[in-house]
């Protein structure tokens, strides 16, 4: 009887860390709701997702321990309803198009919102992701502005389409108040604005710790 009793809690131990390594490797997550999707519709969305993302169907109470082992937070308020995560280990944005487009022909799909580069994503935001435009076409856009700086190109080739738009749009921002800009400017500009985010996130945290 003893060991009857051991195996579940065993069973949910396992389960919380293989949970929690996934959340650990995932360059992007996206929580959805499958409520009224059949075995058949949960893998054609497999199918479509591709070998980068793992779609994992949990118990919100595994996942949020999951989630607090891998340091990841603010997703408590998603995690409600049949719940299936996203997991991406490749291009984030490539994920956010596959599900928009399952969703399509799926209404019961349900994106609830995300996580991505270190903070949680609300539905909306998840959505402009899969509006972005491809890997490819982003660096065709900024193939012009290289300046033969090989060393920023080689950071882009590997850097996630999301942070290419951003550069992109900061390249645009810089030249319509320059006329002109590099490549290097807009990796500035990015990064100006990523520490004063930072910096404001942690005045926040410290105004919350203080109160």
């Amino acid at each position: 009887m003893a060991e009857q009793t051991r195996a579940p809690a065993a069973d949910k131990v396992a389960a919380v860390a293989e949970i929690a390594a996934e959340f650990r490797d995932a360059s992007a997550m996206v929580v959805t709701e499958y409520r009224g999707l059949s075995m058949k519709q949960l893998a054609t969305l497999r199918r479509s997702l591709g070998s980068d993302v793992t779609y994992t169907v949990a118990k919100n109470t595994l996942v949020k321990r999951a989630a607090a082992d891998a340091g990841v937070e603010g997703l408590d308020d998603l995690l409600v309803g049949p719940t299936a995560i996203a997991f991406v280990s490749g291009e984030p944005v490539d994920a956010a198009k596959a599900l928009r487009e399952f969703q399509r022909d799926n209404r019961s799909l349900v994106v609830k919102g995300g996580y991505m580069e270190g903070r949680a994503l609300s539905a909306t935001e998840v959505e402009k992701l899969a509006d972005l435009e491809s890997r490819e076409v982003l660096l065709g856009k900024l193939a012009g502005a290289m300046k033969g700086n090989l060393t920023k190109a080689a950071q882009l080739f590997n850097a996630p389409a999301s942070q290419i738009a951003r550069l992109a749009q900061a390249l645009q921002d810089k030249r319509a108040a320059e006329g002109e800009a590099t490549t290097e400017d807009a990796v500035a500009a990015v990064e100006a604005a990523d520490a004063q985010a930072e910096a404001g996130a942690e005045s926040a945290a410290e105004a919350t710790a203080d109160a």
